[in-house]
């Protein structure tokens, strides 16, 4: 479970580097499990050459500042595509033609569409019992003892 939260969080470190060099549509798709091939794609267009480059460098350093690097990069100083690849995600970033042309959406259909907000979310944890709680607990038992001459 600790590897899916550390998974999530470096995604959503890829969307936000997405959003702060101001990518365009940015998808999210949770593969599924029987694709092999990864657990998510980031998929966001730049407007220019320029902005394709600075989005995938952005995605690159800051994932870099939190200790994750890519295992593989395609495209670099590329007009049209970067993708990214992290084993166990990858950042896609398109000219808003290339994008069009091999729709990735389209070809991974069956994924998951996900918000940034959904990898923010908290994993869930069974539910813990509030301190006032324990508290009423200990002195129901403490008194069921009593009683039964404990």
């Amino acid at each position: 479970m600790k590897r899916n939260n550390d998974v999530t969080t470096q995604v959503a470190t890829a969307v936000k580097a997405c959003t702060d060099k101001k990518a365009d549509d940015i998808t999210i798709l949770r593969l599924d499990a029987a694709s092999g091939l990864t657990d998510y794609f980031v998929i966001c267009s730049g407007s220019n050459p320029r902005q394709v480059e600075a989005i995938a460098e952005a995605v690159d350093e800051n994932l870099s500042k939190a200790g994750v690097e890519p295992t593989n990069v395609d495209g670099r100083r590329s007009e049209n595509w970067v993708a990214l690849d992290y084993g166990d995600f990858m950042v896609h970033v398109f000219s808003e033609n290339a994008r069009r042309f091999y729709d990735l959406e389209r070809l991974w259909k069956t994924a998951t569409r996900i918000k940034l907000a959904d990898l923010e979310k908290p994993p869930l944890k069974k539910m813990a019992v509030k301190q006032s709680e324990k508290k009423a607990v200990a002195k129901k038992t403490a008194a069921r003892h009593a009683r039964k001459g404990h």
